[in-house]
C-alpha cells in the first residue's frame, strides 16, 4: 500500500520512485563518456546504484536525502566519474525538499553544480558560450521545473492547512454562539409567555429579541453551510438582502432607537451580492448607531435608486441631544466601519463615513445597481 510504512519509514512508493530513478542514473551512466570519464564497467553501475539510496528516505527525511545525494553525486564525479547529467538523480529530492519548506536549500545545491559544471565542462573541451548553453539550459530546465512543482505543491498543501484550520474555528464559533442564540431565543419566548398581556412596549421588546436571535441562528448556519461547501457560495444560500430592511428596521426601533427609512426612485431587483452588501451596510451602520449613540438616539435610513447605482445614507441625531457620534468607532477599536469599507469595494462600490456638522454620525455609500442577473 502506498501508505505502508517500513524500516525507516521507507515507503512502497518510495522503493517505486527508486527504481524509477535508478534506472534514469543507470542510463546516464551507461551513455556518459567525455574527456577524463572512468571506463563502463560493473563498479560505475555498482557507484550509480549507490547514488540512488537516499531517495528512500525522502519521506521521513527530506533535506537528509537531498544533501546525502548530492555529496554522493560531487564524490562520485571526483573519485570514479562518468559524464552524467545531475538532473535524473537530484530532480526528485529538489522536489522533496522544496514541498518540506526547505525551498533554499533546493535553489543552492543545484546552482552550484551547474556553476561547477560550466566551469569543469568548459575547461576541459574549451566550448563557446552558445555550446555551453545548450548542452547545459535542458539540465537547468529540468532542476528548475523540479524546485518550482515542489513550491507549488507545498503553497497548496499550506493553504489547505490554513483553510481547514480556520473552518474548525467558524464551527467552534458556530457551536459557541449558537448556544448562546438558542438560549436567547428561549429565554425571550419564555418571558413573552409568562407577560400574558403585560407592557406592550416590554412585550415588542421580547418580540424583536426572540425573532432577532432566531434571525441570526439561522443566517450562522448558513454561513457555515457556505464554508463547508463552496461551490454553494453561487447559489447565495444566505438570504440577506433589501427585503429583510423592514425587520431590521423594527428591530433597531424595538430596541429604543426609531429608525425612519426614506426611499426615492424606482424600486427594483437588485444584482444579489449588491443587494447583500445593502443589507450588511444598512445592518452595521444601524447597529453603531445603538452601540455608541444608545437607545436616545434616532437614525434615519435614505435609498436612493439611480438609473446605474444605489446610493444609501444613514444618518443619526447623536442621541442625548447630540452629545455622542452615532457611528464613529469605540475607542478601543472597531471594525465595523473598514467591514463595510470592504463590503462596498467586493461589488465595485465605496463607502465613506464621518461625524456630522449638526451633531450625530453619517454613513453614505453608493454601489453599482445594474441588472440583477
Amino acid at each position: 500500500m502506498k501508505g505502508a510504512h517500513g524500516p525507516l519509514g521507507i515507503r512502497l512508493i518510495d522503493v517505486g520512485l527508486a527504481v524509477a530513478v535508478l534506472i534514469a542514473v543507470e542510463i546516464g551512466v551507461a551513455t556518459g563518456s567525455g574527456p577524463g570519464a572512468a571506463p563502463l564497467n560493473a563498479l560505475a553501475y555498482v557507484l550509480g546504484g549507490i547514488l540512488v539510496l537516499p531517495v528512500l528516505l525522502r519521506h521521513r527525511w527530506p533535506q537528509f536525502e537531498l544533501i546525502a545525494c548530492s555529496v554522493l553525486l560531487l564524490l562520485y564525479y571526483t573519485l570514479d566519474r562518468r559524464d552524467i547529467s545531475p538532473a535524473p538523480l537530484l530532480s526528485l529530492p529538489l522536489y522533496d525538499a522544496a514541498v518540506a519548506g526547505y525551498l533554499a536549500l533546493a535553489i543552492i545545491i543545484p546552482a552550484v553544480f551547474m556553476l561547477i559544471g560550466l566551469f569543469v565542462v568548459g575547461a576541459s573541451t574549451h566550448q563557446g558560450l552558445v555550446s555551453l548553453a545548450a548542452t547545459f539550459l535542458p539540465q537547468i530546465a529540468v532542476l528548475f521545473l523540479a524546485v518550482t512543482l515542489g513550491e507549488v505543491v507545498r503553497s497548496r498543501r499550506a493553504l489547505a492547512a490554513e483553510t481547514a484550520q480556520r473552518l474548525r474555528i467558524a464551527r467552534d464559533l458556530h457551536d459557541t454562539v449558537a448556544h448562546s442564540m438558542a438560549t436567547i431565543t428561549v429565554q425571550a419566548g419564555s418571558a413573552l409567555h409568562l407577560l400574558d398581556g403585560g407592557d406592550t412596549n416590554l412585550r415588542r421588546a421580547l418580540t424583536a429579541i426572540r425573532a432577532t436571535s432566531k434571525e441570526a441562528l439561522a443566517e450562522m448556519r448558513a454561513t457555515l453551510g457556505q464554508l463547508r461547501t463552496p461551490a454553494s457560495a453561487d447559489q447565495q444560500t444566505l438570504a440577506g438582502g433589501l427585503d429583510r430592511l423592514p425587520a431590521l428596521r423594527d428591530a433597531v426601533t424595538a430596541a429604543g432607537a426609531p429608525v425612519t427609512v426614506e426611499i426615492e426612485g424606482e424600486q427594483r431587483p437588485l444584482p444579489p451580492a449588491v443587494d447583500q452588501a445593502a443589507y450588511r451596510i444598512l445592518q452595521e451602520s444601524l447597529t453603531n448607531v445603538l452601540r455608541h449613540a444608545g437607545a436616545t438616539a434616532r437614525a434615519t435610513v435614505s435609498l436612493r435608486y439611480e438609473p446605474a447605482s444605489l446610493a444609501i445614507r444613514v444618518t443619526d441625531d447623536g442621541g442625548r441631544d447630540g452629545e455622542t457620534s452615532g457611528g464613529s468607532p469605540p475607542a478601543g477599536g472597531g471594525h465595523g466601519l473598514t467591514g463595510m469599507a470592504e463590503r462596498a469595494a467586493a461589488v465595485g462600490g465605496q463607502v465613506t463615513a464621518g461625524p456630522r456638522a449638526e451633531g450625530g454620525f453619517e454613513v453614505a455609500a453608493r454601489l453599482p445597481a445594474g441588472e440583477a442577473r
